[in-house]
């Protein structure tokens, strides 16, 4: 199994694939932390009128933003404790392509806190990134910490989630939302017993997912 990380993309999904695993990872995160603050993933099926937005936060300074458009997919990532001393973060920013360029201007993606970005527009047939010199190590710009679960197997999520979250998960209801079934009290209760479907509508309705 291929291992993301920007010296290896072929393992991330396209965009649209991409677009709706940001979902499923939203959906499940909302399902097994209510309180907002707390969730590792979230998605904005409505950012703008032609964009949709996909996020990861860990609470200790590290991040991941992407910006989901009607040309494709651009991704920016932070590992705050890699932050690249004398380069000048403007040098990841340098070859992305026009119909993709916009996107730098929305505050999530400033130039100060980058490690890695990479993009990928619909006509495009692979992912590409900035090519910016690294130091040496195994994962110089964290992108194998950051992108490494955005592989698209529930099974990824569900090991993350008993970790993160510390408690049981099952994989067949992770599975279920990773497929994009309809969301039922059934579903939610497997995976959290202390919520309601009815408590997650406003997280449905942000995230765009089918209930």
């Amino acid at each position: 199994m291929t291992i993301i990380n920007t010296s290896d993309l072929s393992g991330l999904p396209s965009p649209e694939n991409l677009r709706r695993l940001f979902q499923s990872l939203a959906m499940l995160d909302a399902v097994m932390s209510p309180e907002w603050e707390y969730r590792y993933y979230s998605y904005d099926a409505h950012w703008s009128d032609n964009e949709t937005m996909g996020s990861m936060r860990n609470g200790c300074g590290d991040d991941l933003f992407v910006l989901f458009t009607n040309h494709g997919c651009f991704l920016k990532g932070f590992a705050h404790e890699l932050r690249q001393g004398n380069r000048s973060p403007k040098e990841f920013y340098e070859s992305i392509p026009d119909e993709l360029l916009p996107a730098t201007s929305e505050p999530a993606f400033k130039t100060d806190d980058v490690t890695f970005c990479c993009w990928r527009l619909n006509s495009d047939g692979n992912w590409r990134q900035a090519g910016v010199p690294l130091p040496d190590g195994n994962d110089p710009d964290g992108s194998l910490f950051i992108l490494s679960r955005l592989d698209g197997n529930p099974e990824t999520y569900r090991k993350f989630a008993e970790d993160y979250y510390e408690m049981p998960v099952p994989h067949a209801p992770v599975a279920a939302i990773y497929k994009h079934e309809l969301l039922t009290q059934d579903i939610v209760a497997a995976l959290n017993h202390e919520t309601e479907l009815s408590d997650l509508k406003e997280d449905i309705s942000e995230i765009g997912y089918p209930a």
